[in-house]
């Protein structure tokens, strides 16, 4: 049984979207589990850092699915991808910008 592109790609897809889901509900739970038994700065730090990991999930889709064109020649949907890519990175430089964190 031969594996198409597009099958493969959206097995990888899910692989990437449930570890970051995972891993951001994992650090997100323990951030509340420590901000409740103990508080202090380690708990604001898995809290930041489940909430970064979430944001960063669709972005990690999106450069799996720039590798996963590439792979195939695909140069019409590799170009359109970056596209989306770009976008979201210059959404994220233009919310810290605008916010004073950088």
């Amino acid at each position: 049984m031969t594996v198409t592109p597009a099958a493969r790609l959206e097995r990888i897809i899910g692989t990437v979207l449930r570890v970051g889901v995972t891993t951001s509900s994992v650090c997100l739970a323990c951030g509340i589990a420590v901000f409740f038994l103990s508080g202090g700065p380690a708990a604001a730090v898995l809290l930041q850092a489940g909430i970064l990991i979430l944001f960063a999930t669709p972005v990690a889709r999106v450069a799996v699915s720039v590798a996963q064109y590439v792979n195939e020649r695909d140069w019409t949907f590799t170009a359109l991808t970056i596209i989306v890519l770009v976008e979201l990175m210059a959404s994220v430089f233009a919310a810290l910008v605008f916010h004073r964190k950088l």
